[in-house]
């Protein structure tokens, strides 16, 4: 059986010294930010902090997608203004409008005690 499914694709960050925490990146948030994503993992960076907020540029270049300028907790966005993954894990808000792409499943309090240059990994399942 497939572990990628046709509206989403199970995905996992691997954090430094920190951990595995687990997401899925959900095709209707952004059809052509998450095609794009997916087709380019592993994605490997390093980690940058803002707020409540980790991120890490990518090497994808896209243009807004259905932008937002407001997110929930536990989200997972593109951040076309920094080519970067950003993932808020608290009560924050973007710098500026992201492109949503999924949603952290599992160990979302691995991001709060992620420090800044460390690498990170995002992989499918």
């Amino acid at each position: 059986m497939s572990k990628e499914g046709v509206s989403s694709i199970k995905v996992r960050f691997l954090i430094g010294e920190v951990g595995e925490a687990e997401a899925e990146l959900i095709r209707y948030f952004a059809p052509r930010t998450v095609g794009a994503i997916a087709r380019s993992l592993p994605i490997e960076g390093q980690v940058a902090r803002w707020k409540e907020e980790v991120y890490f540029e990518i090497p994808l270049k896209m243009g807004e997608e259905k932008p937002e300028s407001k997110v929930e907790q536990g989200a997972i966005a593109y951040w076309p203004m920094g080519n970067a993954i950003c993932v808020f894990h608290g009560e924050t808000q973007p710098y500026s409008p992201v492109n949503i792409v999924g949603k952290v499943t599992k160990n979302l309090h691995l991001f709060k005690q992620t420090k800044s240059g460390a690498r990170i990994t995002l992989e499918k399942i």
